[in-house]
């Protein structure tokens, strides 16, 4: 099939090359691992994978050595190449909340954050993770961040901060940690703070590692009780009560970098459903040859390429310096979607195959089942563009 001439630049598409490479023929043989299980794979497995990549030189191959970062178009490529297999992100050191995390620091940290939180995660020491999300038993923030019920107050030359997080992704043996809370100082008007910590540290406690549909993530999805946690005042990202702007110049990027690696994993899915579909013989002939099959990977042939062209789309947004929420949004929904769609007509493609460990496709199949909510569940996404259309409307009318 011809292919338009590509954005991406050929730097980019040589890393994404070496990345596709190495996690096909090194990382990939990893995924029957024993240190894989509910709750991701465990810290050794994961350090041993990325002590692999840098050796390959590959480690966040999508910031260069220089410290600056390929253009969102350029990432889109080479994180599509990583997710070809379920551990590739994390060897290559692009997984979430890891990814996201980088790109915020590295946006608005101060040279001290930089040097202290930030210098150790590009270089793979550690993981982090993103106290955000609350219990929804407190009815504390989740998909709505103006419920944040976790406060923090200044004593001296400190912030005290207390709350419950929930769905922390990788906080158990996290290193680093970002913690938003709502300031209850009176010039503050209630903003949202952001703070970095490190980790562990006693006022932190986890009380349980939730068992989830997914199983992707270093660490699992934990809830979290925080008392007192004395952070010094230098340790707040950027001025008090701008945590929320900051959040968003991490999401929308973030969650087009989900859209990235999970691409790169239903790629794969594709070429094993279709692998078993030209083998299988049913009914006197290969199983693609009757239609019920056949038309169902041809609509994952499609419905690929539509993602891919959605996510580069947002990409370009995002690289003319937009914070592309609106576009993220859109993204994020298509694509989230799709890509369910596409790992269905899989497991379906392969009867009880496709829902046995034997290959990556039942693990695809819970993965992105859980990203249509997570990052922001589809309805949510749907109600924001909404408004927005309705707001358009008005100010249309209000315009004649």
């Amino acid at each position: 099939m011809s292919e338009p001439k590509s954005n991406v630049s050929p730097e980019a598409q040589n890393i994404a090359a070496r990345v596709e490479a190495f996690v096909r023929n090194v990382v990939a043989p990893f995924e029957k691992d024993p240190r894989c299980d509910s709750h991701g794979p465990s810290d050794e497995l994961a350090s041993e994978l990325r002590d692999l990549a840098r050796g390959e030189g590959l480690l966040t191959p999508h910031i260069r050595d220089d410290g600056s970062h390929f253009s969102h178009t350029d990432t889109a490529l080479i994180l599509r190449k990583s997710g070809v297999s379920p551990l590739g992100p994390i060897a290559c050191h692009v997984m979430a909340p890891d990814e996201g995390n980088m790109y915020l620091l590295g946006k608005v940290g101060s040279d001290a954050i930089k040097e202290r939180f930030l210098a150790p995660l590009v270089e793979g020491k550690g993981r982090s993770a993103f106290f955000m999300t609350e219990p929804a038993e407190d009815g504390g923030a989740g998909s709505d961040p103006s419920l944040m019920q976790t406060t923090c107050r200044r004593d001296g030359n400190h912030w005290v901060i207390n709350g419950r997080k929930a769905f922390i992704t990788g906080a158990d043996g996290a290193r680093v940690g970002i913690i938003m809370a709502k300031s209850t100082e009176p010039d503050s008007e209630g903003g949202a703070c952001l703070f970095l910590v490190d980790l562990p540290d006693p006022a932190i406690q986890t009380e349980r590692v939730l068992e989830t549909i997914d199983s992707s993530m270093p660490g699992g999805h934990a809830v979290i009780t925080i008392d007192n946690l004395r952070v010094p005042a230098d340790q707040m990202l950027g001025d008090v009560g701008e945590g929320f702007k900051y959040a968003q110049i991490r999401l929308a990027p973030a969650r087009l970098t989900h859209c990235m690696r999970w691409l790169g994993m239903a790629d794969r899915a594709q070429e094993i459903a279709a692998d078993y579909a030209c083998r299988r013989m049913a009914f006197g002939k290969q199983l693609i040859d009757h239609e019920g099959v056949g038309f169902m990977l041809a609509q994952n042939k499609i419905d690929l390429k539509a993602c891919e062209l959605m996510i580069d789309w947002c990409a370009g947004v995002l690289d003319t310096g937009d914070l592309g929420t609106t576009e993220s949004s859109m993204a994020k929904t298509f694509v989230s979607e799709a890509l369910f769609q596409i790992a269905d007509r899989c497991v379906q493609t392969m009867g009880g195959t496709g829902v046995t460990g034997d290959t990556i496709v039942e693990q695809l199949f819970r993965e992105v089942r859980a990203f249509r909510i997570y990052d922001g569940p589809t309805e949510v996404h749907k109600w924001s563009l909404a408004k927005k259309i309705k707001r358009e409307w008005r100010e249309a009318q209000a315009a004649e």
